[in-house]
């Protein structure tokens, strides 16, 4: 049975995870972190092509593909751990959440409202980015992890609260990383 989380939570955590993979593109130009291979969102990029193809929905397609990327980036470095299924990583939060994160995705994308409009975003999602801007986004306190083959496994009781994940995960990508850093939580059992 699916626990429904209210929308605003789905909502804080949808602007972690699109800030993080925006964040994460590389090429871009200026080139932001480079931990994916993208140029998806700048107008100058693939922002313009999606803003061609699909004009009414072109800011949520955009946003969509480079959290695609960053998932896809994720998925790959949790395959190289022991038991990936029983790690929580930003873009894998458990099979019931991911789902309801995808449809409340799918449904800001049908409202044809602007991102910035419906998501609180952390820092807006603009061609002037700045590491220094995103680590301060970023921290929420200290977030002691050890440092593993592959990624940064995080100390600590789990939060409780999905948002309270999310936030912890992107904190833990303090001190950012020349590749993504996979921050993670282990399920026990």
């Amino acid at each position: 049975m699916t626990t429904p989380i209210p929308d605003e939570m789905l909502d804080a955590i949808l602007a972690m995870q699109v800030t993080i993979a925006w964040a994460g593109e590389g090429r871009c130009s200026p080139r932001r972190l480079g931990w994916w291979d993208t140029d998806l969102i700048d107008d100058e990029g693939g922002g313009d092509l999606f803003a061609r193809l699909l004009p009414q929905t072109h800011a949520w397609a955009s946003l969509e593909a480079v959290r695609e990327a960053a998932r896809r980036t994720d998925a790959k470095a949790r395959a190289k751990m022991a038991d990936p299924d029983k790690l929580r990583t930003l873009y894998f939060l458990g099979f019931e959440l991911d789902e309801q994160l995808g449809d409340r995705f799918a449904a800001h994308k049908r409202s044809v409202r602007p991102p910035a409009e419906v998501l609180p975003l952390p820092l807006p999602l603009t061609a002037d980015f700045s590491k220094e801007k995103l680590v301060s986004a970023l921290q929420g306190g200290d977030v002691p992890f050890t440092t593993v083959p592959n990624g940064r496994q995080l100390k600590g009781k789990r939060p409780d609260t999905a948002d309270g994940l999310a936030k912890r995960l992107c904190a833990a990508l303090v001190p950012l990383a020349e590749q993504y850093p996979l921050p993670f939580y282990k399920l026990e059992g």
